[in-house]
């Protein structure tokens, strides 16, 4: 196994450095606008890498994972949806097709689907019955957007996607699920060189960028996993709560946001810099200390995830806990240009324009 992963690693590794030459040359790049401050053409083959390994990976050991041809035929279609979005830039109207019609396989291909919310409001078990197709694609479709609207600045992506991935390992190995277990440790350690070149460590000319085809496929995977786990009738790995605080950050910050354009009158899909990591920024913070700062409080957010459910924290007190926290998170986001303006001027710092 340990021979597996140094593969994996290195194979990263080298697909990222190939990856990156291929995209210079037909310009699969992104450069500096409005919204985007960064330095230079920068390839967009985060994504494309890491789902190459995968792809490695699954076809040699098929059995980590259920139905994997058909997780495997999605994540690749949606990788090459994501390339060619990160190229063409797609409607997003197109994207939510494409995502709708991969959870629509995804319920009656290989049998995943949210029939159950658990105890979640403390009447009893809730059973979605023919509402759970509409349901599954509804929460597929919000995690892939999810972890999309969150690749905002340098290692945000992989940092939040590594905690999740880990939080999923943690809890299946109590399980003893050996092979999703595998799978996770397997896509966090496939997405480490990506991290080390999107910060730079390797040095400025070698930085690369996830695009939304790595965004897209890391969303769809973990809404995999998640409804996978927790969606068996006859042995569910986890209670569907807990999967909310294993995503709370990229989830709470979608759901802000989304309702704050709708209330403005904008559309929800229609990109600002309004989100949690343009926050800290705006607080005084460096990208590497908000990255640092998001990133611990994700890892909170699942701590306690994995500690409800290892001692049996009751269903409802974890659903209205985490209702609570995001709560206090859109009522702050609604507020947060009087919030961060009083913070800066605490700190003496500058008003800064965003």
């Amino acid at each position: 196994m340990l021979l597996e992963l140094i593969f994996v690693f290195f194979f990263s590794f080298t697909t990222l450095f190939l990856m990156r030459k291929i995209a210079k040359n037909i310009g699969l790049v992104d450069k500096p606008n409005a919204r985007k401050f960064h330095t230079g053409a920068v390839p967009l083959v985060g994504g494309i890498s890491i789902c190459i390994c995968i792809a490695q990976f699954i076809a040699f050991k098929p059995d980590v994972i259920q139905h994997s041809m058909i997780y495997l035929s999605s994540i690749v279609l949606l990788t090459l949806v994501g390339v060619v979005d990160d190229k063409c830039d797609l409607s997003f109207k197109v994207r939510l097709g494409i995502q709708a019609g991969l959870s629509i396989c995804m319920i009656y291909f290989a049998d995943i689907e949210l029939m159950s919310l658990g105890n979640m409001f403390g009447f009893g078990d809730v059973h979605l019955g023919w509402m759970g197709g509409i349901v599954t694609v509804i929460a597929v479709i919000g995690a892939i957007n999810a972890f999309n609207m969150v690749d905002g600045i340098d290692g945000l992506l992989g940092g939040l996607s590594i905690v999740t991935f880990a939080g999923l390992a943690i809890l299946l190995n109590v399980d003893m699920e050996w092979g999703l277990v595998y799978l996770c440790v397997v896509f966090i350690v496939a997405m480490i060189p990506y991290i080390f070149m999107n910060l730079g460590i390797l040095g400025r000319e070698r930085k690369v960028f996830m695009g939304d085809a790595g965004s897209m496929m890391i969303g769809f995977t973990v809404i995999w996993l998640l409804l996978g786990v927790s969606q068996d009738e006859t042995s569910s790995l986890m209670r569907p709560v807990t999967a909310l605080w294993l995503i709370a950050v990229p989830l709470m910050d979608m759901a802000a946001i989304m309702i704050r354009r709708v209330r403005r009158g904008d559309s929800p899909f229609k990109p600002d810099r309004e989100h949690l990591h343009h926050i800290f920024q705006r607080l005084g913070l460096s990208s590497k200390q908000t990255l640092l700062a998001i990133c611990t409080i994700a890892s909170l957010y699942a701590g306690f995830g994995i500690y409800g459910e290892t001692v049996g924290i009751a269903e409802p007190l974890m659903f209205y806990l985490f209702i609570a926290c995001f709560l206090a998170y859109a009522t702050a986001l609604s507020h947060i240009w009087r919030i961060t303006s009083y913070v800066r001027k605490l700190k003496g710092l500058p008003e800064k324009a965003f």
